[in-house]
This record gives C-alpha cells, sequence and structure tokens, in this order.
C-alpha cells in the first residue's frame, strides 16, 4: 500500500511538473528533459516509467483539467442555486480556476494547440462544459428567468464559445488580470437578451453570484 502510494505521488508530481513546463512553453517548446527539471527531484526514470511519450503525458494534464473542471460543476450544483446562477458561478469559477491552477491552463492551452494543428481535436472537455451548460438553460427557462424562445443547445455552446474567447483576449492583452471583470461584463451584455421580464430585476444580484469551496453561492 506504501508503494502504491508512493507510485500515485509520483505520477501527480509528474503531471503537475508537465502541465507548468506546458503551460510555460506549450506542447511543442517543452521537452521531457524541461519536465524532469521543473520537479525537484524527479528523474528521467520516473517520467519513462509511469508515462511513455510526452504526447502521453500531455494528454494525462488534459484529462486532469477535465477532471477538475467537471467536478466544479457538480459541486456547484449541489448549492441548489438557480440554474441562471449555476451558470454564472460556473463561468466564474471556470476563470478562477485558469488563473489559479497550471493544470487547468496547462490543459485548456493544449486543448487548443492540438485542436490548431495536425493532433486529433479533443472535444471532449468543451462538448460536457456545453453539455452541462445546456442543461442549466433548459432549467432556467422552466424556473421561468430565461425566454422560453431561446434554443438550449445554441445558448449553451454560446456562453462556452464566448466564455473562451474572453479568457484568451484577457490573457493576451491583460494576462488574465481583469478576467473576473471581462467574465462580468459577457454576462451583463448577454443577460440584456435573455433575460425574462420578471428576471430583469434580479440581473445584478444573479451576476454578483459566485460559488466557494463551501459549497455556498456567495
Amino acid at each position: 500500500m506504501a508503494k502504491q502510494a508512493r507510485a500515485v505521488e509520483t505520477r501527480q508530481q509528474i503531471v503537475a511538473a508537465a502541465a507548468a513546463t506546458f503551460d510555460r512553453l506549450g506542447f511543442d517548446g517543452a521537452s521531457l528533459g524541461a519536465i524532469v527539471d521543473a520537479s525537484s527531484g524527479l528523474t528521467k526514470g520516473a517520467l519513462y516509467f509511469h508515462f511513455k511519450s510526452k504526447d502521453e503525458l500531455a494528454h494525462a494534464v488534459v484529462e486532469q483539467q477535465h477532471a477538475i473542471s467537471i467536478a466544479a460543476v457538480g459541486a456547484i450544483a449541489a448549492t441548489q442555486a438557480s440554474a441562471l446562477e449555476q451558470i454564472v458561478m460556473l463561468c466564474h469559477e471556470m476563470g478562477r480556476q485558469i488563473v489559479e491552477d497550471p493544470i487547468v491552463r496547462a490543459g485548456i492551452r493544449l486543448t487548443l494547440e492540438f485542436s490548431a494543428g495536425a493532433e486529433p481535436n479533443q472535444p471532449g472537455p468543451y462538448q460536457d462544459w456545453i453539455e452541462a451548460c445546456r442543461h442549466l438553460v433548459e432549467t432556467a427557462i422552466d424556473e421561468g428567468d430565461l425566454l422560453p424562445t431561446i434554443d438550449p443547445p445554441d445558448l449553451a455552446r454560446f456562453v462556452i464559445s464566448a466564455f473562451t474567447g474572453v479568457q484568451m483576449v484577457s490573457n493576451v492583452l491583460d494576462r488574465r488580470i481583469d478576467l473576473e471583470q471581462r467574465i462580468d461584463q459577457m454576462l451583463q451584455f448577454l443577460f440584456n437578451g435573455i433575460l425574462t421580464s420578471d428576471c430583469r430585476p434580479d440581473s445584478d444580484r444573479i451576476r454578483h453570484a459566485r460559488w466557494s469551496n463551501t459549497h455556498q453561492p456567495v
């Protein structure tokens, strides 16, 4: 059991070092040597024991990033906040993860790099985010907060697409320092066209919904 625990710890150490390196250098710029150098005490032998190639290691980073993000979907659902508030919390939690978690940053960077090159697309994370958002849109319509004329799959895809663009431009222009502000701005513009008349008076309060690790909206 102790040996297994050490193996799990070593594997996580490798993934963390790889994420930091991919986040800084991208897939093409990162080397296995650089990944070893980024982790104190890690050897190439240990790396190759757990991962046979840089490609395999990159996919492990993407998978872990995806797991982190999808776990947030479940945690936010546990707040029992309204579906519209959950959409807001999900957008801001994804933004927080990108700013604070190098595994999330690296996973998103790798996914985008793979989609732009010869590497087969990795649509899983985006498909799952869109599906989670679609379910929330449907519920928000049922709860009377969103217009009944809205097509849930289309709005869900638009929200995730808009978020992706907002975080990328924020990174290019301001190194994501203003990301929370830009996400709120995105939601403000979006709300102007999708809220029911009954929900509009609560729009400012809803836009301030946040999730914390206490599983409560704040």
